[in-house]
């Protein structure tokens, strides 16, 4: 490369200002990790609440911005963090930002989203332009960003600020695509004749997600496996046709670890810190989680941990069918996450049922995350899909080991240990029922039991690498990629 790329990378959320999911991760470590391949990188997400309130040291660069694109209803105001030598920007508008939630509240999903999300797309490339950052290449992830590629290509001059910037779209998750009522398109700026089926319509509505796939210059998604996956009826959510047409442009990039925030040798909610040479510190570390949940359970019987959204997605239906047995076998699980009303009120029901074994907590709390995954021999994801998956990648580090379906990033990570005993780092199981996930369980428990052949697991989890900078050299390779395709 003979000189360093100019990054705008888009996101709704980013780690530490605002997190719903595994994407605020991804926000948050992706750039610093370019940032230390040397490339100029700047982060952009819109300023909730969570953000202006958080105590982050922010800096305002523009009050009241006015853009063609925004139109005269909407300015916005531009402020920016700089952290070892990474930039993020944050678009402020009250209107639109100024909420406890990012995108929704317990009731549900702001009905706005559409406006609220087509607004940051257009401030997007303002913002860019107002603080006279030309980039290389705009990485946008996910629907709340999948415009900006149609804005970039049909908004802005071609031979104005943004001559030769290119787009990257990410596919985090494809079964959130932005799905709205046509009425949208007036207020968001989208031409009538771009609402027919080999553009942004979708069964008679509009399809933000569709932007990103067909007017980006190439798309990835977060894992190898998924991204053969959603070519597939069964997980392409009805856009695997669409897909298909772009298969030699559509590339699967696994996300990494942060191990600046997830190691067990330097983790600082840890009570012992511990690695793969020295592994007593994990029993001290289960012993502390023991008493932080208020459990009451035999150290030396397996804890199993989840951290996850409580949804169907994540499999919690499978992980709720099977806690008596758990229980039975006199085992305990700690469970953190928060979901929709019946599975809150089912793993409520459960941790009221066995408050012994079970501890359930709903809300975000990073700190016992990391003990989770510290405290617990094992970590459940029985998820129906999962893209990447980050927790599988957290528990084999800190020596947790992972009971997971074989699904997307979760198969490409793990190896089940009965078919692989030389390499096997957990334990996987394929069908989508309860029974297929306690076998997978018992199993666990079995080698559980064997103390030496346990340790193995355990350490040839710890050994791997998945860090972000492997997984940005993968992108450095992608935006080469786009940017070559320009010169043919």
């Amino acid at each position: 490369m003979d000189k360093p790329l100019k990054i705008l990378f888009v996101s709704s959320e980013m780690f530490p200002f605002a997190k719903v999911g595994g994407l605020a991760d991804v926000s948050g470590s992706l750039p610093k990790a370019l940032v230390s391949l040397g490339h100029d990188v700047r982060v952009i997400i819109p300023m909730y609440k969570c953000v202006a309130e958080g105590g982050f040291e922010l800096e305002k660069l523009y009050d009241n911005i006015k853009h063609p694109l925004t139109g005269r209803m909407f300015g916005f105001g531009l402020y920016q963090s700089r952290q070892a030598g990474l930039t993020t920007y944050f678009i402020q508008n009250n209107k639109f930002f100024s909420r406890n939630g990012i995108y929704g509240a317990s009731w549900g999903e702001y009905p706005d989203n559409a406006l609220r999300f087509s607004f940051f797309s257009k401030a997007v490339l303002a913002a860019s332009e107002k603080a006279d950052f030309h980039p290389d290449i705009i990485h946008c992830n996910d629907w709340q960003t999948a415009l900006v590629p149609f804005y970039l290509r049909f908004s802005v001059p071609h031979d104005g600020f943004f001559h030769g910037t290119k787009s990257l779209f990410t596919i985090h998750n494809l079964a959130y695509q932005g799905v709205f009522g046509k009425a949208i398109m007036s207020l968001a700026g989208i031409p009538k004749k771009f609402f027919n089926m080999n553009s942004l319509e979708f069964y008679g509505k509009i399809n933000y997600m569709k932007s990103g796939i067909i007017y980006s210059d190439i798309i990835n998604t977060v894992s190898r496996k998924y991204a053969s996956e959603i070519l597939t009826p069964e997980y392409g959510c009805k856009l695997n046709g669409l897909l298909r047409s772009r298969e030699s442009n559509l590339v699967g990039i696994p996300n990494g670890v942060d191990y600046d925030e997830w190691s067990p040798e330097k983790d600082r909610y840890l009570k012992v810190n511990y690695g793969p040479e020295n592994l007593q510190g994990k029993a001290a570390c289960k012993k502390d989680l023991i008493e932080y949940t208020g459990l009451s359970v035999n150290p030396e019987r397996p804890l199993l941990g989840c951290v996850s959204r409580l949804v169907a997605q994540k499999g919690m239906d499978l992980l709720a069918g099977v806690i008596g047995d758990i229980v039975e076998m006199d085992a305990g699980i700690v469970i953190l996450g928060d979901g929709d009303d019946y599975n809150t009120r089912l793993f409520r029901g459960l941790a009221d049922k066995y408050p012994e074994k079970v501890c359930v907590r709903h809300e975000f709390n990073d700190e016992l995350a990391h003990k989770i995954e510290a405290g617990c021999d094992m970590f459940v994801m029985p998820s129906r899909y999962e893209p990447c998956g980050l927790n599988q990648m957290y528990s084999i580090k800190y020596g947790t080991v992972p009971i997971v379906r074989a699904t997307g990033g979760l198969d490409d990570v793990i190896i089940d240990n009965d078919a692989d005993p030389n390499n096997g780092n957990g334990f996987k199981f394929r069908e989508i029922n309860e029974n297929a996930l306690l076998d997978a369980v018992k199993r666990a428990f079995s080698w559980y039991g064997d103390k030496d052949g346990w340790k193995g697991i355990m350490q040839r989890g710890m050994a791997a690498d998945h860090s972000w900078r492997h997984s940005a050299q993968e992108y450095l390779g992608l935006y080469e990629r786009i940017l070559e395709k320009e010169k043919m």
